[in-house]
């Protein structure tokens, strides 16, 4: 069935604002600014940057709260119909803290690998949280994995061996921050970040989707516990040293708040670097919240797979990084991986092969059939 216009900008929504999402976040790692103690340096700050991913969370619950609001007073405070907000209000949001102390675990951890390492690795990456889902599903859901997602499983750990060992092997120049070690040191922040994410998605859906919980309420409360959390949490980590490469910044601490906003002082395109992080990642949950509603989970995993590849391309031509055909192979191993797992176009098309072949074999049988009865009835005598 054909896309309506709405169903494309949804789509095309999504795969913009979750690539800039993740490029605009690069971006201010990589821009340099005076901070604090006068010193010229790379913007590394990853859990400030986190904190404004939880502001751009939050947003969506600002979001939710108009629409319901708009469309109650539109119905003269009659129940909406809305899908963006239709669902179960009559919940504790504290069952979302969980699952909010979760994200703020892996989204931390994932923005200091994401300093680290190239962002199209970062992407990739990210796509090892099937294998980590479905592991937990199995132990803690009793859910049976078939055939198919045990060998799509495999495929993307081929494709992620292969996607670490091209970060490996490259001899990447583009940044003095790309050595070797601090490249694999990231991809490993990462991929635990995944498990975290993994943990989080088997505890939402054991614990929270029988809750009939509208999905952009839940992102809302979710970015809300998870920034005052974390933002509190920036006071302790100003006193906490660490080694490097983890300490780039004015005093050589886990987090400098006064460093970062320093750094943003002197320099706007952090401003808009950062705000871009806000802003996509709002725009990002709800296009894909309304793309699961409008066509389908599996839709939106296809689009996530396209934002992989527009990031990879956009690193290439800002020269980020440089090609390296293991990325390439790498991301075809995940992508074909991620497609079996999820029953998307290979076993599908597999299938429709088999059934033309066979109605081809049943009409060719046919016909000879009809052939041979014609024959035999011609060479029968008149009676």
């Amino acid at each position: 069935m054909a896309w309506t216009k709405w169903q494309f900008v949804l789509a095309l929504t999504m795969v913009v604002t979750g690539s800039i999402n993740t490029l605009s976040t690069k971006w201010a790692d990589n821009i340099e600014s005076e901070g604090s103690d006068g010193q010229i340096r790379r913007f590394e700050h990853p859990f400030v940057q986190a904190c404004a991913m939880f502001i751009g969370e939050f947003l969506c619950l600002l979001t939710f709260k108009g629409v319901y609001y708009h469309m109650r007073r539109k119905n003269n405070g009659a129940e909406d119909r809305h899908d963006l907000v239709r669902g179960n209000r009559e919940f504790s949001p504290f069952v979302l803290f969980v699952p909010a102390m979760c994200d703020m675990l892996a989204t931390s951890i994932m923005y200091v690998g994401l300093n680290l390492t190239y962002p199209s690795s970062f992407q990739l990456l990210r796509g090892s949280v099937i294998i980590f889902v479905g592991i937990l599903s199995v132990a803690f859901l009793n859910r049976t994995l078939v055939k198919r997602e045990w060998i799509g499983i495999g495929f993307i750990m081929l494709g992620l061996v292969v996607v670490g060992l091209s970060d490996v092997v490259s001899n990447d120049n583009t940044g003095s921050q790309y050595t070797r070690n601090n490249v694999i040191t990231g991809d490993l922040l990462i991929i635990l970040a995944q498990i975290i994410t993994a943990v989080q998605m088997v505890y939402e859906e054991y614990y929270v989707a029988g809750l009939d919980i509208p999905a952009l309420q839940a992102v809302g409360w979710e970015g809300f516990f998870g920034f005052s959390v974390l933002g509190s949490l920036l006071l302790p980590m100003y006193f906490i040293r660490v080694m490097s490469p983890f300490n780039n910044n004015a005093h050589g601490v886990l987090e400098d708040l006064p460093d970062a906003l320093a750094q943003i002082r002197n320099n706007y395109q952090l401003i808009i670097a950062i705000g871009g992080t806000v802003v996509s990642i709002a725009f990002f949950n709800f296009a894909g919240i309304s793309v699961t509603k409008e066509i389908s989970a599996t839709t939106r995993m296809v689009l996530d797979s396209v934002r992989t590849l527009v990031v990879w391309m956009v690193s290439l031509l800002l020269v980020w990084q440089k090609f390296h055909y293991l990325q390439l192979i790498g991301f075809a191993g995940l992508l074909f991986g991620m497609c079996l797992y999820n029953d998307i176009l290979v076993l599908q098309t597999y299938r429709r092969v088999k059934v033309a072949l066979l109605l081809r074999i049943g009409r060719q049988s046919a016909d000879r059939m009809s052939e041979v009865i014609i024959n035999r009835q011609a060479d029968e005598p008149d009676r």
